[in-house]
């Protein structure tokens, strides 16, 4: 009588050989590195909007926002978060895609609001041609006296952008 069907060490052969595809198919596509590069994009996508948002606001007020003590926009003697609204500039401010890390707004007071610099840390920094020194710290961060340090973006502050007149 011939029986139909798999016996268990062929079952045992057949999951084994899709375990190893598995693996190396997660090896190839690496989600931890693809989820970071989605966390980077966000970044450079929202410093871009925050540029917009800061050069609306020139054209109106002849000057950028004043940054807060801890690196925020300030709108009047109010501190804007990450996260709140800006009206009518931005209805949210973007905020950095990882909860220990924040993006970082300076307006150096001896610029009589002519110039802005806004930092944000990229997890993959190194591999990124537009961070800042080969993923190290931009240039000008932590440069001077009341600049940010260079960590206070909740990492290394290694992408930068700034208004037209200074480079990050």
């Amino acid at each position: 009588m011939e029986r139909k069907g798999f016996t268990l060490i062929e079952m045992i052969v057949v999951i084994a050989v899709l375990g190893i595809l598995a693996v190396v198919a997660l090896a190839s596509i690496n989600p931890f590195a693809q989820l970071q590069k989605s966390n980077d994009a966000k970044r450079k996508t929202d410093l871009e909007s925050l540029q917009h948002a800061l050069e609306i606001y020139y054209q109106d007020n002849n000057k950028y926002p004043v940054s807060s003590a801890n690196f925020q926009i300030m709108s009047g003697s109010t501190t804007v978060t990450w996260g709140s609204a800006w009206q009518p500039y931005m209805a949210t401010l973007p905020k950095d895609p990882i909860l220990a890390n924040t993006y970082v707004y300076y307006s150096p007071p001896s610029s009589n609001g002519q110039t802005y610099y806004l930092y944000a840390n990229l997890q993959r920094g190194m591999y990124d041609p537009q961070a800042c020194n080969k993923g190290n710290a931009c240039t000008t961060i932590g440069s001077a006296a009341g600049f940010p340090a260079v960590t206070a973006c909740g990492g290394t502050c290694n992408y930068g952008v700034s208004s037209s007149n200074v480079a990050p």
